[in-house]
């Protein structure tokens, strides 16, 4: 099923901001200093579990369910 990393990353971004545009943005900030830059994937990037279980990896780290 294409686009889970996009909806994970979309998850972790919305949990953690909780409606707050500043936190969205630094969340944002953090993932591509984690080395995944979320404008990077779409709802048709193909999935790939080792990215899917690094960003699981960093949810975790972050405190957010995914």
């Amino acid at each position: 099923m294409a686009g889970q990393i996009k909806r994970t990353i979309d998850s972790i971004i919305a949990q953690r901001a909780q409606g707050d545009p500043l936190l969205a943005l630094t969340t944002e900030t953090k993932l591509v200093l984690k080395g995944f830059d979320p404008t990077r994937f779409d709802a048709s990037s193909p999935d790939d579990p080792q990215i899917i279980a690094a960003l699981r990896g960093i949810a975790s780290e972050m405190g957010v369910f995914v």
